[in-house]
């Protein structure tokens, strides 16, 4: 289906949902005024319907009447716009997309971040899984510095901080059976087969690979395995290192409360406490590496208060940082 197609999908909905409630005439004359979709030329009802039927489809969003009235049309479920998964990240990337194409007179004006190249490999990843075969590729690992020959079953991929991420269980690269086990952190330090723990599934990112090729050998998809399963409780990529779901309560500043309202650290974030200097966060989470290093990002405007274990972990490294200040002050 060509992208210019749903472009125009999306155009549609994101104009019935921004007008919340709005007729078919107003709906046209809409699309008259964008003369990059429409040239001048009105939408047939016909069309239009067809839409909507394609919308639904494609994004699972539902257009329907009030059929009375002014017989307006409304996004039945537009709270599906916003509480993610794959057909709301979609439309958000092309309703960005279309924003972007659309004011690409202010190319310059318009600045963004940029991705790592490891897109390259997300479409033959993803077309290994639909067929279930096996992937190999080299892989850098900047804990031991050394790049190393892998072979996975790729059961899921997943978007974190702009870097893709394949999961799969880690097969021996010369024969196609399973390697000892190993948990993700301690892979990424390079961990030997004494110190690896209890998981065989591992996370790669995408940008480090290197000389990747599909294999025709296929495997069994485990029925037990489920990404979001897989990744519950979890801040970001880290999973399987052994940490447990704990109860975290962060102490913020005012300042910062505003943001962690407006862009949750996770999905179970709930605030208890607010006055004006500060605010009490409740998390049920992993407090996993990638966690404690968001939290350390986050300077002296977030404070642990549970559990003890991770209040004296972070309280540990903060120390190790102001010596390393301090050995350089007394140069």
């Amino acid at each position: 289906m060509a992208m210019s197609i749903i472009n125009k999908y999306v155009w549609l909905v994101e104009t019935i949902y921004r007008a919340h409630k709005i007729s078919f005439e107003d709906i046209n004359r809409k699309w008259l005024d964008n003369e990059d979709f429409s040239e001048g030329v009105e939408l047939p009802l016909r069309t239009f319907h067809k839409w909507r039927i394609a919308v639904e489809e494609i994004f699972g969003l539902i257009i329907e009447n009030e059929k009375r009235g002014e017989y307006r049309y409304y996004i039945e479920n537009e709270d599906a716009i916003t509480r993610g998964g794959i057909r709301s990240w979609m439309f958000n990337t092309i309703s960005t997309s279309n924003i972007l194409w659309e004011n690409r007179s202010l190319s310059d004006r318009i600045l963004l971040e940029d991705i790592p190249s490891g897109r390259e490999y997300l479409q033959p990843i993803i077309d290994a899984m639909k067929k279930n075969q096996l992937i190999h590729f080299t892989y850098y690992n900047y804990w031991r510095g050394d790049y190393r020959q892998h072979c996975i079953e790729p059961y899921c991929v997943k978007l974190f901080r702009q870097r893709w991420y394949v999961v799969g269980k880690e097969l021996d690269a010369t024969d196609n059976k399973p390697r000892a086990e190993m948990s993700l952190l301690n892979l990424c330090r390079g961990a030997t087969d004494e110190e690896q723990s209890s998981n065989v599934i591992h996370v790669y990112s995408l940008d480090r690979m290197s000389k990747f090729s599909k294999s025709e050998q296929t495997f069994k998809y485990p029925t037990d395995f489920d990404g979001e399963n897989f990744f519950k409780g979890c801040y970001g990529i880290i999973a399987g290192d052994g940490t447990n779901l704990e109860h975290v309560a962060l102490k913020v500043s005012a300042g910062q409360a505003n943001y962690m309202r407006d862009l949750p650290m996770h999905q179970s974030q709930r605030e208890i406490e607010q006055n004006d200097k500060y605010s009490i966060f409740e998390l049920n989470i992993r407090p996993t590496f990638d966690f404690q290093q968001e939290i350390l990002w986050n300077g002296e405007d977030i404070e642990v208060l549970e559990p003890m274990w991770l209040r004296k972990e972070i309280a540990g490294k903060i120390k190790l940082m102001w010596n390393k200040y301090q050995e350089r002050r007394n140069k």
